[in-house]
């Protein structure tokens, strides 16, 4: 599968930001936002989408991630779900679904309710970003990248990463990946507000859970499903895969 890469200059109220955007497969647009781990944790993934129906699969790079610049002036989830409506516009992209994993499936829910037209789905996977009470987010920055995978699969041997295994971009790109990922998400990986706005989505959406998922349990992916009007809820997906934060350490 052909993958092409380019910059996309976007003017935001504050600045200009420079959004590194990969593509491949042609057909009805999927706008596919990572999670922590950076833009490669979700290859494997774009690859199938645009293999196994017309689609044309565009992966921006959350800036400051994979060794990009980061502005000094965008400093939240809502900021990046600005930025990345722009994109649609600068793309002239419609009919566009938007499907994010882990800090992806929060810009995913932010995106949706700025309520743009060129949107028509969003599916958010193992997403993070609402409060729901006995089911906190993993306090992600006090763990070990070993501690990640065994919270985040249900079978943690056959996925777990050896850091010194990954090509030596990857690695030199982790700890910037770690700290912007910080600065967008904060440590708790939520925002108090976001359930009570979520009943301003207004686009079909899918919410998918991973059943070993234990950064954020499945009961957190239903309160999820249960705060969108229409939500499809979480069913289970055997492996538990976050496939995002994997590479953050």
């Amino acid at each position: 599968m052909i993958s092409t890469s380019r910059a996309h200059a976007l003017t935001t109220v504050d600045s200009t930001v420079e959004v590194t955007v990969a593509e491949q497969g042609a057909g009805s647009p999927f706008l596919l936002l990572h999670g922590g781990g950076g833009p490669q944790t979700v290859t494997g993934f774009a690859e199938l989408l645009a293999r196994s129906r017309p689609a044309r699969v565009i992966i921006p790079t959350h800036p400051g991630f994979a060794g990009t610049p980061r502005p000094a002036a965008l400093t939240s989830v809502g900021g990046l779900a600005a930025l990345y409506v722009t994109l649609l516009d600068e793309m002239d992209l419609t009919d566009v679904t938007l499907v994010g994993n882990s800090i992806g499936g929060w810009i995913t829910a932010e995106m949706a309710l700025l309520q743009s037209p060129r949107v028509r789905a969003a599916v958010l996977a193992d997403a993070t970003g609402i409060e729901v009470p006995g089911h906190p987010v993993a306090d992600f920055f006090s763990l070990t990248l070993d501690q990640v995978a065994q919270l985040s699969y249900y079978d943690p041997d056959t996925f777990r990463i050896d850091p010194a295994t990954l090509p030596p971009a990857v690695q030199a790109a982790m700890p910037g990946n770690r700290a912007s990922l910080a600065v967008y998400a904060g440590t708790t990986f939520t925002d108090p507000g976001l359930a009570r706005r979520l009943p301003g989505i207004t686009v079909p959406t899918l919410v998918v859970w991973g059943e070993a998922d234990r950064i954020c349990d499945p009961d957190y992916g239903r309160a999820y499903a249960a705060a969108i009007p229409g939500a499809q809820p979480p069913g289970n997906a055997r492996d538990g895969r976050r496939k995002s934060d994997a590479n953050v350490h």
